[in-house]
């Protein structure tokens, strides 16, 4: 799997990269750290929602909610805790 430079800015990469990378991520993640499928698709449904996505990302906490979302420990990062 190749990894983005972490002293890349988001101009300095093209989408596809980062689309490609967090896919890899998504699909690389092991499955006992996965939320289940309706519960992740639950979540994703919540997201798409919320006024704080923009571009794939969270509005409050930056990150990817796609792979947020799919981690099964995780929790919604806005004050509200949508989920």
């Amino acid at each position: 799997m190749e990894i983005i430079c972490k002293r890349c800015l988001l101009s300095e990469i093209s989408d596809e990269d980062t689309k490609k990378t967090v896919r890899e991520l998504i699909e690389t993640m092991p499955e006992d750290k996965k939320a289940d499928d309706t519960l992740y698709r639950q979540r994703l449904s919540i997201c798409k929602e919320c006024d704080e996505l923009i571009n794939g990302m969270c509005g409050k906490c930056g990150c990817y909610v796609e792979l947020r979302a799919l981690q099964k420990v995780r929790r919604c990062a806005h004050e509200d805790k949508k989920w």
